[in-house]
């Protein structure tokens, strides 16, 4: 075998993570919907002029589902997962304490809805890499609701005093 054998079996093992047709579906479909689920979220946060906009929320989206498909892949286990899932929460903590941001006064903080919001784009990101889909459009839909219409309950209610 020459040299040239050896370099191509080792690129081929080394790309043969997606071993069938159904996998490779799969795995394009899991990231893709996470990367349209993330944009949506995204696009409405850009909308209202906030600073992590549908490339963040798409990225963060696609990023989880990345990490736990990653994980499934491989066949990591139960405890591999939680691992997997426990980091995932921990750094977009650490992604979202980065957009909050502390006036002078008490009462002056900005960012926790948009830190919230990256947050909960991750868990629909762990949600869809789980091979949870219609959860995680649930979870957006919900999040779409709390972004947009429970802004305009709240302003009846702060302009109609009882």
């Amino acid at each position: 075998m020459d040299i040239f054998q050896v370099i191509l079996a080792t690129l081929v093992s080394e790309f043969s993570d997606l071993t069938d047709v159904e996998q490779a579906v799969r795995v394009a479909l899991r990231l893709m919907l996470a990367a349209l689920l993330g944009g949506v979220l995204g696009f409405e946060r850009e909308a209202h002029g906030k600073a992590a906009g549908i490339r963040t929320h798409m990225l963060v989206c696609s990023g989880a589902a990345l990490f736990v498909l990653g994980s499934e892949m491989v066949e990591g286990g139960d405890d591999a997962m939680s691992r997997v899932v426990q980091g995932i929460v921990a750094g977009i903590g650490f992604l979202g304490a980065g957009t909050i941001i502390k006036g002078e006064h008490m009462n002056d903080v900005k960012g926790l809805t948009t830190a919230a919001g990256v947050w909960m784009t991750a868990a629909v990101g762990v949600c869809v890499g789980l091979g949870l889909e219609a959860t995680a459009v649930l979870a957006t839909l919900i999040m779409l609701f709390i972004l947009n219409v429970l802004p305009h309950f709240i302003d009846r209610m702060d302009r109609n005093p009882d």
